[in-house]
């Protein structure tokens, strides 16, 4: 074999042990796989919320909301996002929840007052 040859044999069995190795280490077990999922939904949920839920809170006071006040979720079914008003804002307080069985806003309060209510 010349020492083009035996290059070339070394670098294929390189490639070789390079897909073996990515292989052998992508098998997960269920528990994990479940987890992953429930890390992707939970985000996709939180990202909804943080989108739709200022627009509708802008919609209905005219003011844009930034930071939240506090978030509240069960990891699964719903995420509800709270933002108290500061100096200038048209509101004191505004609640929004938002449900996955609803696949939007289930319920926007804005100073006690329900400005959206769905059934979930």
């Amino acid at each position: 074999m010349s020492k083009t040859q035996q290059m070339m044999l070394a670098i294929g069995g390189v490639f070789l042990m390079g897909f073996l190795l990515v292989g052998s280490n992508k098998s997960s077990t269920p528990e994990q796989r479940e987890a992953q999922a429930m890390i992707r939904a939970v985000s996709a949920m939180q990202e909804m919320a943080s989108k739709k839920c200022p627009a509708a809170i802008k919609k209905h006071t005219g003011s844009q909301v930034y930071f939240t006040s506090n978030t509240d979720t069960d990891k699964e079914t719903y995420v509800k996002l709270e933002w108290v008003g500061e100096k200038g804002d048209n509101f004191k307080t505004a609640s929004c929840t938002l449900h996955m069985a609803v696949g939007g806003i289930s319920e926007l309060v804005i100073d006690g007052k329900k400005v959206i209510d769905k059934e979930v």
